[in-house]
């Protein structure tokens, strides 16, 4: 199983951590060992001093395929389920001046909070669902799946050009604008519409 994060796929986003907006999809990757599961809390690193969330949708693999095509790429997955992305800023940001890559501020251990995973069917339309963060019972982030720059199927069609798809692997498909910092003893809760799906502890 591995774990595929898109990146800037929100205008909004893009724009608010200086990037440009992509014309093509941006990915990268994170290990298993990332995957932090259970509503677990996350402990803080004693690498970065500046981790910051990324509420995203997250799309669950159920065929094995590669060079999709877009037409065909709905009949690939069948679980739909929310996460955050943790991010080290502060590595990130030094990596990004030196030009390097920056897998050590992404794909570090736990980095990957994941909810349970729902079927698809549940939803009258994913291509426009709404999703929500709460810090500190106060609402930081809010998207809607329809503001995507690259839709789930655009995704699945692009990756698989590269890298095989397998069942089980999943896709973090991007963060709307509103990220920010965490620090210890904050309290994340993360909705798919109304419905509580993700809760996690810093500590």
């Amino acid at each position: 199983m591995k774990i595929i994060a898109i990146g800037r796929n929100y205008a909004e986003h893009a724009k608010e951590l200086g990037n440009l907006v992509p014309d093509k999809t941006v990915f990268f990757m994170k290990p298993e060992t990332a995957l932090l599961k259970n509503n677990l809390p996350f402990y803080y690193p004693n690498f970065s001093k500046e981790i910051h969330y990324e509420t995203e949708i997250v799309i669950q693999i159920s065929k094995i395929g590669k060079n999709i095509a877009e037409e065909f790429a709905n009949r690939y997955y069948d679980k739909i389920g929310i996460g955050f992305d943790f991010t080290a800023r502060d590595l990130q940001r030094e990596c990004k001046e030196k030009a390097l890559p920056w897998e050590q501020a992404k794909a570090f251990d736990n980095s990957a909070a994941i909810s349970k995973m729902i079927d698809i069917n549940e939803y009258k339309d994913i291509n426009n669902l709404n999703f929500s963060l709460k810090l500190n019972d106060k609402i930081v982030q809010k998207g809607n799946t329809s503001n995507m720059i690259f839709s789930f199927d655009k995704i699945i069609a692009y990756v698989s050009q590269f890298v095989s798809l397998k069942i089980g692997d999943l896709i973090y498909t991007g963060t709307p604008a509103g990220v920010g910092e965490v620090k210890i003893g904050d309290k994340l809760i993360a909705y798919i519409e109304e419905k509580e799906m993700l809760k996690c502890e810093i500590k």
